[in-house]
């Protein structure tokens, strides 16, 4: 994961107050960002210690040396930290779990996209409806999408309200549940021919869909293992139009009912998903929660 340095010396307190705008404006690289500062923290902390092991003269040691000293680790630690494969990566994929953030390895991050059926990062429900991403499989092609986040929220943002007019669950909430199944539209369940879609919330083409299937490999928890499948997803013109079946499942289906009447508030949402078996991924709705709270942060920075 190439981790972009801040701007500026390693003691500039500045740098917390870019770190929130960076985050406002684009949580991942915030994310990045963060992770390299720790990093650099535990290099700091190791140049310390080594120092401290070694014998010193005494002749030219004052406490201004010292600081200078310091201060020298400090950037030396700045300089070090941030390299591919190190701790700031595991970090920083730490830090997108909890989040809800796409979780990007080395190479993935410098990688162009492929083509090819992409199945979307499901744990999907054996009775067919739709069940949404556990995690991503580092396997499965990315495709790209604007500037990652944000966008994903502003060019979906008002499909997610009219399908909000139709179901009375929050547009926010949706937004996020779409970008957990896409990893913030990172990733799309292909068609035979390498084109999207549009299945933003994985849907499965069960007996009842007349509209266009594509069939990929997903995957499915059963008896708390991870297993690959294949399995038949529907296919939309366009984005808008999975918003739009979406929202006529979730009124139309007996199964989320309850989802409805759950729908005020996030955990309430999230929680009445997973017991109505939209996901097989038994920690889907601490995920989703955690992505509907991204989801309002960076719609709350576009109005602010």
């Amino acid at each position: 994961m190439a981790v972009a340095p801040l701007p500026g010396l390693a003691a500039d307190t500045r740098s917390v107050d870019a770190l929130r705008t960076l985050a406002a404006r684009d949580p991942q690289a915030a994310v990045n960002a963060v992770a390299r500062q720790f990093e650099s923290l535990f290099m700091q902390e190791l140049l310390k210690s080594m120092r401290q092991a070694t014998a010193a003269s005494g002749l030219l040691d004052n406490e201004a040396s010292e600081l200078g000293t310091e201060m020298l680790d400090a950037q030396y630690a700045q300089q070090m930290s941030g390299q591919r494969g190190g701790l700031a990566d595991a970090i920083a994929r730490q830090l997108s779990r909890q989040m809800g953030l796409p979780a990007v390895d080395a190479k993935a991050a410098t990688s162009q996209p492929t083509g090819g059926a992409a199945p979307a990062a499901a744990a999907r429900t054996p009775a067919g409806e739709p069940a949404p991403a556990a995690a991503p499989h580092r396997g499965w092609p990315r495709i790209a999408h604007g500037g990652g986040a944000k966008d994903f929220v502003a060019t979906h943002e008002r499909a997610a309200k009219a399908a909000e007019a139709a179901t009375g669950i929050p547009a926010s909430f949706m937004l996020a549940q779409a970008a957990l199944e896409t990893g913030w539209g990172r990733r799309d369940i292909r068609l035979a021919d390498g084109t999207p879609s549009h299945n933003l919330f994985g849907i499965k083409a069960t007996a009842n869909w007349k509209g266009p299937v594509t069939e990929v490999t997903t995957t499915e928890v059963i008896g708390g293992v991870a297993r690959k499948v294949k399995a038949k997803f529907r296919a939309y013109a366009s984005a808008d139009a999975a918003f739009a079946d979406y929202a006529r499942l979730m009124t139309s289906s007996p199964r989320y009912a309850k989802v409805l009447e759950q729908s005020k508030t996030a955990q309430g949402f999230a929680q009445g998903l997973q017991r109505a078996g939209y996901a097989t991924d038994p920690a889907y709705a601490d995920k989703l929660a955690r992505v509907i709270d991204t989801t309002l942060r960076l719609q709350r920075a576009r109005t602010a």
